[in-house]
């Protein structure tokens, strides 16, 4: 009798200490706000399937436009620390013509959404700082948004960083951090990243020893033998695996390649016989 009693209560007692309304409450309000949040994406995904056949301020996409609207606001609502929806809806106000929109408003939410640690709003605001305000300093800003977006492995960013440290723009050029952020933009399949990468790897360009070891890390132990051997791989097969990530992404430029490449090979091989 008195176990149970005992037992009865210790588990009463494991029920407060765990028991927190507040978590619940935030966990609750974070799972309206992303209900929020797919609604006004899907609205504006539509919106971007069709923008292309007509003008911008088609009235057809009006209704999609204020459905996507409303939803991001709704979402605000729900969870006013859901960085998501601060993000699409300074979208909404910076690139479409939707029903009320303001650029200053659009502005802002980019920003706030930026410093609150969301990638796609740093590497969005990165984005802008880099091609507007003509008469405005903004390069170390754009390139401090950047790197958090970086941080975070953006895959934009961690291209755009790389062509940033390649030209030497607003910093100092560095050649192994451009194929470091290349490298690991490709790995995220961003095309462009696989190009650059791939073309300056044919131009002779040394693989980043922190990369390598980095793989050889990350690898398990009956997996280093093969790593060990990508590492001493011709540079051309190092670059074609590049474009080959770029051609499946659909690029052009990686197909371009990839056809050079092996009319080059045929060439030799024919002038070898």
């Amino acid at each position: 009798m008195l176990r149970q009693y005992m037992k009865k209560n210790e588990t009463l007692l494991n029920r407060l200490l765990f028991y927190n309304p507040y978590k619940r409450e935030m966990h609750s309000r974070n799972k309206k706000a992303m209900e929020f949040i797919a609604k006004g994406w899907s609205a504006l995904k539509e919106v971007d399937r069709v923008i292309d056949y007509c003008e911008l301020n088609d009235s057809r996409l009006i209704p999609l436009l204020r459905t996507a609207k409303e939803n991001f606001e709704l979402a605000l609502e729900a969870d006013n620390s859901n960085t998501h929806a601060r993000f699409w809806l300074s979208k909404l106000h910076l690139k479409y013509h939707v029903p009320g929109a303001c650029k200053a408003i659009g502005a802002a939410l980019l920003v706030e959404a930026a410093d609150m640690g969301d990638p796609e709003a740093q590497y969005e605001l990165g984005c802008r700082l880099r091609v507007e305000n003509d008469y405005v300093q903004s390069d170390q800003q754009a390139f401090y948004y950047l790197e958090k977006a970086v941080d975070q492995l953006h895959p934009g960013a961690l291209y755009l960083l790389g062509a940033v440290y390649l030209t030497g723009d607003c910093v100092k050029q560095d050649f192994a951090s451009a194929l470091w952020c290349f490298h690991r933009a490709s790995e995220k399949g961003h095309a462009g990243a696989a190009v650059a990468y791939g073309s300056l790897l044919l131009r002779g360009a040394q693989v980043p020893e922190s990369l390598m070891k980095f793989k050889l890390k990350r690898s398990s132990s009956a997996k280093k033998a093969k790593d060990a051997e990508i590492a001493e791989m011709n540079p051309v097969e190092l670059a074609k695996e590049q474009f080959q990530i770029a051609a499946k992404a659909g690029c052009d430029l990686g197909l371009k390649w990839l056809q050079r490449i092996e009319e080059e090979e045929t060439r030799l091989l024919n002038e070898q016989l």
